[in-house]
């Protein structure tokens, strides 16, 4: 059965991990939230300068973890695109080089590719086809996955992605970052019927929309601290989950009946959200998948699962590929020989 070594670090966390086919060998997570706590968001410099210090202990760790050598790896695995260039590159040179050293094959991971495998590692049986609902701090898409490696956007945002308005909607309501946890916890307390707010509106039935949604709740938000009226956030962060909530279920469900697919892979970091678990895992028509709690996160596990598949296929890439900060999922096979 095949084995991938697998690097990420196309954002702010830096990870490893070993994977066997669907299963999870090995997994270390060197997470820089509390770095970018500080600043409110990502610094790309400073996330790259943190990648350099933490990816060496990292990789000793991964391997430790999962009682390993190299002889047991079959090929390297990494993100090369998109994200964060600097990070991308921290990534890339480890994994190029380590490849080099131990003449085991290269494989370029999009990481959104390894998105969706993630739910690969919750569900070992599962297979395309599929719909693939995309959900996180920079991306918001619902993809028709037809078979491995081929991917067609059926709907992406036109704003804001909806992990970018989490984080948006928790500074106005003081919640500090990153806004995803924190509104979904305080939702839990609140009465998501409290607030009226707009799901956004477009011309295409499965394209999103949510910057209207943020200005909503910071005009409202205004308006009662300019009439010295309370406001109860929990409320509010409660009916922004709802409203968040059911314009992502609307599209999933109108997309399903346009497929004919009777399942949707929910997959990226606000995959994680208790909201969206619930209302998408309580339909009776069709079936979700969501991936590990563990692996909703940027996780090295989902491009090693990703790599698996791609090496199994006969797909390799060359030591001088380069990362790309910007790359469509459709476009994944330009990173293969």
């Amino acid at each position: 059965m095949t084995t991938i070594f697998a690097i990420e670090t196309s954002c702010d966390e830096s990870a490893a991990a070993i994977v066997r086919g669907r299963t999870v060998v090995a997994s270390i997570i060197a997470s820089q939230i509390d770095v970018h706590r500080l600043t409110g968001g990502v610094v790309p410099e400073v996330a790259s300068r943190e990648h350099l210090q933490a990816l060496g202990g990292v990789i000793a760790a991964c391997f430790g973890e999962g009682g390993l050598g190299w002889a047991d790896i079959d090929a390297v695995a990494f993100t090369c695109a998109p994200g964060l260039v600097g990070s991308l590159l921290m990534g890339s040179m480890a994994a190029k080089t380590l490849a080099l050293v131990h003449a085991r094959p290269l494989v370029g991971i999009h990481h959104l590719e390894g998105h969706i495998y993630s739910a690969f590692l919750s569900d070992p049986a599962l297979e395309p086809p599929f719909l693939c609902l995309l959900v996180s701090g920079g991306h918001t898409s619902l993809v028709v996955v037809e078979a491995h490696g081929r991917y067609r956007i059926l709907g992406r945002t036109r704003d804001d992605a909806v992990g970018e308005a989490y984080d948006k909607v928790a500074r106005v309501l003081g919640l500090g970052y990153p806004g995803g946890p924190a509104i979904d916890k305080l939702a839990q307390q609140g009465d998501p019927s409290a607030f009226a707010l707009p799901g956004g509106r477009v011309a295409s039935p499965f394209d999103t929309s949510f910057s209207g949604l943020k200005t909503a709740v910071l005009r409202l938000a205004e308006k009662h601290r300019l009439q010295s009226l309370p406001i109860d956030r929990a409320d509010l962060a409660a009916s922004f989950q709802r409203t968040v909530v059911e314009a992502l279920a609307e599209r999933v469900e109108l997309a399903l009946a346009h497929t004919g697919y009777d399942t949707v892979v929910v997959a990226g970091g606000v995959s994680a959200n208790r909201g969206l678990r619930e209302r998408l895992g309580q339909a009776g028509s069709y079936r979700a998948v969501f991936p590990p709690m563990r692996f909703c996160t940027d996780n090295a596990a989902m491009i090693a699962c990703a790599g698996v598949a791609r090496f199994a296929r006969g797909f390799r890439s060359s030591l001088d590929l380069p990362v790309q900060s910007r790359l469509s999922l459709e476009a994944c096979d330009s990173l293969y020989q």
